[in-house]
């Protein structure tokens, strides 16, 4: 049997975008994705300073742009002027700009489901949370979106405000076992490539919770999470992922 037939659900998730061939969080990395055949796209969220939710992979705009200082110290306007590309050494990407989510949804909703990773930047996120949320469900993204983070108390505002989002706790150590054993908002783990195998994807299978492992980028990960048929994998090269999923 192929890997085709045998895990037709795995779903292949572009982490940034095609990110290790364009520039991360960019609009020419998401497309890139698309093309390679990417399932959907996880990015980072973060508010700018007059409350509008960015798509940034870093808090700080240093290694990623040609600005400094952090994403919410700066205007949406302030942070248009920034070039989001040229960073990544290849004249093509010159002059890409950074995203809100809400032109990223506007762009892909129709062709792409999202993971969305927010994490607590500021004393009180409830900001963050109720701008993500909204954009959400004014874009009625709500069946593509599942909302991610390292912080289980964020995943409960997120809750509270929507209880129909899927919720997914990102994972990058502690004793699996008692993770999956352990009360959570989430519907979904998230875990560091080294933290998945087989066993634990089954007992995450067996506790009804979904299972996303990241960043999965060398061709031999690839294959051993194929083996262990989580329900997505993160990848900055989702067409190398597709190609081995369906060959």
């Amino acid at each position: 049997m192929t890997a085709e037939t045998t895990r037709p659900g795995l779903l292949a998730i572009a982490g940034g975008g095609a990110s290790s061939a364009a520039p991360t969080h960019t609009i020419a990395a998401f497309e890139l994705a698309m093309d390679e055949g990417a399932d959907g796209i996880q990015v980072n969220v973060r508010l700018s300073r007059d409350g509008h939710p960015v798509v940034a992979r870093d808090a700080s705009l240093d290694e990623t742009t040609d600005g400094s200082g952090l994403v919410r110290d700066r205007t949406v306007r302030e942070l248009k002027r920034l070039d989001a590309g040229a960073w990544f050494g290849n004249p093509r990407f010159c002059g890409q700009r950074l995203q809100t989510l809400a032109e990223m949804f506007e762009r892909f909703r129709e062709r792409a489901r999202f993971w969305i990773e927010i994490s607590r930047e500021a004393a009180d996120p409830s900001e963050l949370v109720e701008r993500v949320v909204s954009a959400v469900e004014i874009y009625d993204v709500e069946a593509r979106a599942t909302i991610q983070s390292r912080d289980p108390r964020l995943l409960e505002s997120v809750r509270s405000a929507n209880p129909s989002l899927p919720l997914g706790l990102v994972i990058d150590r502690g004793s699996m076992a008692d993770l999956i054993a352990s009360p959570t908002p989430a519907s979904a783990l998230c875990l560091r490539v080294d933290l998945a195998s087989a066993g634990v994807v089954q007992l995450m299978r067996s506790a009804g919770l979904a299972s996303y492992v990241w960043n999965v980028d060398e061709p031999a990960q690839m294959d051993r999470l194929i083996e262990c048929n989580p329900t997505g994998i993160v990848t900055g090269k989702p067409g190398m992922l597709r190609a081995r999923l369906t060959r």
